[in-house]
């Protein structure tokens, strides 16, 4: 059985925004057996974009009934059943946060309509739900509501289920003999690590996801390479850890990787950069740049040789025109090579003043350099009682935690007490820059 729904909601954010309406057709495959649907009352306001687009307003969720109030009917219609959605990720995720603010962990298994009628129906110029009705002449009046788009989701559906009446079915061929398809069932659909382990419980590969559960079966549905394959078939068990954050499962993936090296993971093996790029003024006040062993400081960034770390120099220099001289890469008296070919500005016989050529050092560096230098990053932890906590001083990445959300901002010592210390490496350093950049966490508290 099948439970087709789409909702409408106050925004794109399920993590941010709330569901304002639902509907739910309960389905066969062949045919509709039962349906529900409601507007719900979000307890915040709806933008004005959104009303434009649904067709909803705040006059109209006013009297709704709140998510908790129809919670209950929610789960007892969707029990046992596969939640089937165009675009499922979208609906699928609003509906679990509802329920994770009701401390409820709502878990249904799910088919997205949108890659099954690629797979099945190809061809088409665009898969979403509006043209794909357009092409199989599906009529739809109520276009961007809960109900009308539901309904036109469940005749999409039946035409699919006509060519494969299997589609709940995922094709896991290949597998380990050993292997115990009932842990799938166990895998939760949560940030974090998993482990594969083979017969002679051996680690052989480590991964991170946002979904755990998705991510471990599109590795046993894998056939797309000889390697894919090869690890598959020797999966006998899986392991895995919650952490909530995805920030945390990329950090804790690349520590463990390191430390366990296992056979089917080819990135991030290496554990040792013993050189570094190091920066320091000189008696004239210039900012000087060098590749040296990494001991006691804290380099920038480092490197697995000295050579890896002065070609990145040297293209450092290229790049920003900064002296060959002051980045300890030729050694001189007086001006170095690039002043005598015009790609140095002088810096090296005193004729760029220290304060422009800083500029450019600084500029030159400034991928390598965290924001703020010590600071704690705060974000989602494994349940709704905690946060993930990880710390960075003095540039340097410490590691991290997991404290007790209602006792956060109590105390700065709560959180340092908190962190388990974990190696810092070129790795973790590029992680974190690359993360925060792209991202966004929950908060970022300097100390």
């Amino acid at each position: 059985m099948y439970a087709i729904i789409d909702v409408e909601t106050t925004g794109l954010s399920s993590k941010n925004e709330k569901i304002t309406e639902i509907a739910i057709i309960i389905h066969d495959g062949k045919k509709i057996i039962d349906e529900f649907s409601s507007l719900i009352n979000p307890e915040k306001l709806i933008p004005y974009k959104i009303t434009m687009l649904t067709g909803i307003n705040n006059k109209m969720i006013a009297e709704a009934p709140k998510f908790h109030e129809i919670a209950k009917k929610i789960i007892e219609l969707t029990e046992g059943k596969i939640i089937v959605g165009h675009n499922v990720a979208f609906d699928y995720s609003f509906i679990k946060n509802e329920y994770a603010q009701l401390f409820y962990e709502f878990k249904r298994k799910t088919l997205c309509t949108v890659k099954l009628s690629r797979k099945l129906l190809p061809g088409y110029r665009s898969y979403s739900l509006g043209n794909l009705c357009k092409s199989l002449n599906i009529k739809n009046n109520s276009i961007h509501r809960a109900y009308g788009d539901a309904k036109a989701t469940a005749e999409v559906f039946e035409i699919l289920y006509e060519i494969d009446n299997k589609l709940s079915e995922i094709p896991l061929r290949g597998l380990n003999t050993n292997f115990n398809k009932k842990i799938l069932d166990e895998l939760p659909e949560k940030p974090g690590v998993y482990y594969f382990f083979n017969e002679d419980k051996k680690l052989i590969y480590i991964g991170k996801s946002k979904n755990i559960h998705s991510r471990v079966l599109s590795h046993l549905s894998n056939n797309s390479t000889k390697k894919a394959v090869e690890m598959k078939t020797n999966i006998a068990d899986i392991d895995f850890e919650i952490t909530g954050s995805e920030l945390v499962a990329l950090l804790k993936e690349s520590d463990e990787i390191k430390e366990h090296k296992p056979v089917y993971n080819r990135s991030q093996r290496r554990s040792v950069f013993p050189y570094g790029l190091f920066s320091n003024y000189n008696k004239d006040g210039y900012l000087c740049l060098a590749i040296e062993k990494v001991e006691d400081n804290i380099p920038l960034t480092s490197f697995s040789s000295a050579l890896e770390g002065k070609e990145r120099l040297f293209r450092l220099t290229e790049e920003y025109s900064l002296c060959q001289k002051f980045c300890s890469l030729y050694k001189t008296q007086s001006c170095c090579f690039q002043y005598q070919i015009n790609r140095c500005m002088g810096a090296c016989i005193g004729k760029e003043k220290p304060e422009d050529y800083n500029k450019k050092v600084k500029l030159a560096i400034a991928a390598y350099i965290f924001e703020n230098e010590s600071f704690f990053i705060i974000d989602e932890g494994r349940n709704n009682y905690e946060k993930s906590v990880i710390k960075v001083e003095n540039g340097k990445y410490i590691g991290y935690g997991f404290c007790d959300s209602e006792t956060l901002n109590s105390n700065l010592e709560i959180l340092h007490d908190c962190i388990k210390q974990y190696k810092n490496n070129r790795d973790v350093q590029q992680i974190l820059k690359s993360y925060l950049k792209r991202k966004r966490v929950e908060q970022i508290i300097s100390f």
